[in-house]
């Protein structure tokens, strides 16, 4: 039997599989062969106890998506949820991860949350940068329920996973998509503005057929290690019309004269923010090779 992994805790799995959910252990033959099961995953099953709803796992199927840490696997669509204060919002943190989703070739949208809060009207810029760029933005305050249905029509047909800070409302949200508190919301900390991290294990949710959620504490911390530093500027969707104009081959756009990319910031087809970012990226990244060549 064919079944999707929904959740995993301490090497018990739950499995999909219709209108029924079974819980599963995986056989011994995935540890020797250094895989195991992880949430996303499609498996096949065989049924131990029909009753008790008892099953062991016989075989992965391929996966088109895995990430290594947090551990999921299948996901067509990365939701980026921003707060505009408490924590405010991290667009330095935001790039890598769109920059991931693109390494992934996975899609992206982005959430600008608490708008309420929002008296500066920064999210306008950071709503203007982006779509600039092509990327979907949605502005929403999760508490009062703006811009649920919108972010549900986003959503359909897609296994989506949630990332962003603690904190900037991602359990909100999920909760006001199904109208019920399923997911144990953040309290944020007033003694330092940041979230205190309350999802402590990766479940999916079904919202209606073919169309997942999950919520999951691990992309505020996921490792874009994966991503050579001399390819970084392949996943900054608005650098790409601008590479033909470097004029040297292997260009990282950081000191080099002549540079299509530092033209294209300096005449305002590139956000000068993002350049800015993906010189910290690059250096990120560049730093962890010389670590692993040491």
């Amino acid at each position: 039997m064919q079944g999707f992994i929904i959740e995993n805790i301490s090497n018990l799995y739950q499995i999909k599989n219709e209108n029924k959910v079974y819980e599963a252990t995986a056989r011994g033959k995935f540890k020797k062969d250094d895989i195991t099961p992880v949430v996303g995953d499609f498996v096949q099953f065989e049924i131990v106890d029909e009753e008790n709803k008892k099953a062991v796992i016989t075989e992965i199927e391929e996966r088109k998506v895995y990430i290594k840490r947090p551990k999921l696997a299948n996901i067509t669509q990365l939701i980026f949820v921003l707060s505009s204060k408490e924590p405010k919002p991290d667009l330095l943190m935001l790039d890598k991860q769109l920059a991931f989703a693109e390494f992934l070739n996975i899609k992206s949208v982005i959430i600008l949350n608490k708008i309420d809060l929002d008296k500066k009207h920064e999210f306008t810029q950071i709503e203007n940068t982006y779509k600039k760029i092509g990327y979907k933005v949605l502005q929403t305050n999760a508490k009062e329920k703006i811009g649920i249905e919108e972010l549900k029509e986003v959503m359909q047909n897609e296994v989506n996973a949630f990332s962003g800070n603690s904190g900037v409302g991602k359990s909100t949200l999920i909760n006001g998509i199904f109208k019920e508190d399923i997911t144990q919301e953040g309290e944020i900390s007033k003694k330092n503005k940041r979230g205190k991290n309350t999802t402590t294990a990766i479940k999916m949710y079904e919202i209606e057929k073919n169309t997942w959620i999950a919520d999951t504490p691990g992309f505020s911390t996921f490792e874009i290690g994966e991503i050579d530093s001399k390819d970084l500027d392949k996943y900054f969707k608005e650098f790409q019309n601008e590479l033909v104009n470097c004029e040297f081959i292997g260009c990282t756009h950081i000191k080099e004269q002549n540079c299509g990319i530092k033209k294209a910031v300096e005449e305002g087809r590139i956000d000068v923010g993002r350049y800015e970012r993906f010189c910290k990226i690059y250096e990120e990244l560049k730093e962890k090779e010389r670590r692993k060549k040491w």
